[in-house]
């Protein structure tokens, strides 16, 4: 039976059959001729997708539909919904993408425009290949320049510490001993934080997932002096975003002693996590587990830097035994001197 229309007050409705597929639905119209547009073009499009497969009828709009409905990441999602809308999937291709990202965001770094638009584009279109709706697109990334980033350190959190209120003070803490992006640290509740058992729930925004990270003793330290009514749903930290957290963190930066220092970024604190750790000898995989990084070679590539220091060459002998004749080596140098 093919699709018939009907008034449900003032909005046309249809309903009927088209392709062997039963439909119903409304036109959300008042204008019967605009109805009968609406529904020739339905028509059109079972029909299209009957003969022609999915592929030929899903739109940008459908496939988002169905990754979010399937829980995946939201973020970044709304901006290129509104911009692709009900564009056919098959009709976006690598160069289209990249058109987008440019249009969305003109002034934005290639980094920006690879993690806001090209990656949310291709996964959702991607998912929807995974359900043998429409074909996967590849998209090439926009080159991204590495600079060289500056990880804090634990003396530079201390003493940013010492210039910050307690609840600033503590969230820089808390993201250098933790990993936490800064995204991540300001959303703690005080129902997260364990401070009996030094531990402290992290929902972990960029991959998705959950993590329970460790708190070492300088940290639980920084929370338990925070003047708070703890409140389980309360935020440890009091700020509500990253935007009302800047303000104040750049004020910290220019006060006293702080300013022998070189002002660092939120995400130096992370940078410092990971950096400090590979530093000391823990392998790559543990940090990305200990910080919530999905790859262990993203450590390794971007936090793993080179030391400065040449004479680590020595390492390479160092034992008891040569340690031992190296301090006589030196005393006797020392004596022939004088």
């Amino acid at each position: 039976m093919p699709l018939t229309l009907y008034k449900r007050g003032k909005i046309w409705h249809y309903r009927g059959t088209v392709a062997g597929r039963r439909l119903r639905g409304s036109t959300r119209t008042t204008k019967k001729a605009a109805a009968e547009r609406f529904v020739s073009d339905l028509e059109d499009k079972q029909w299209k997708g009957h003969f022609d497969g999915p592929a030929a009828v899903l739109t940008f709009a459908q496939a988002a539909i169905l990754y979010r409905q399937a829980q995946k990441p939201t973020r970044f999602l709304e901006k290129i919904e509104n911009y692709w809308q009900d564009t056919l999937v098959s009709d976006i291709k690598a160069g289209h993408v990249h058109k987008a990202a440019i249009a969305l965001y003109p002034k934005a770094s290639a980094a920006t425009r690879n993690r806001q638009v090209i990656a949310p584009t291709q996964a959702i279109i991607n998912f929807a290949a995974e359900m043998e709706l429409c074909p996967h697109l590849k998209v090439k990334r926009f080159p991204v320049v590495s600079k060289k980033k500056t990880p804090a350190t634990w003396g530079w959190v201390q003493d940013f510490m010492a210039h910050a209120n307690a609840h600033l003070g503590a969230l820089c803490c808390f993201m250098f001993l933790t990993g936490a992006r800064v995204g991540e640290a300001v959303e703690v509740l005080w129902r997260d934080v364990d401070l009996s058992s030094a531990t402290v729930l992290i929902r972990e925004t960029k991959i998705g997932s959950e993590r329970v990270a460790h708190m070492p003793p300088a940290l639980v330290a920084a929370i338990a002096n925070i003047e708070s009514n703890r409140n389980p749903e309360e935020k440890v930290f009091k700020y509500s975003s990253r935007d009302t957290v800047k303000p104040q963190w750049n004020k910290v930066l220019r006060r006293g002693a702080m300013k022998k220092h070189k002002p660092l970024s939120f995400h130096s604190c992370r940078h410092g996590f990971a950096t400090t750790l590979l530093h000391k000898g823990v392998d790559p995989i543990t940090v990305a587990k200990l910080g919530g990084w999905k790859s262990p070679q993203h450590v390794f590539q971007t936090y793993g830097h080179a030391k400065e220091d040449k004479r680590l060459a020595n390492l390479l002998t160092d034992t008891s035994e040569t340690r031992d004749n190296d301090e006589r080596e030196l005393k006797e140098i020392n004596q022939n001197v004088r």
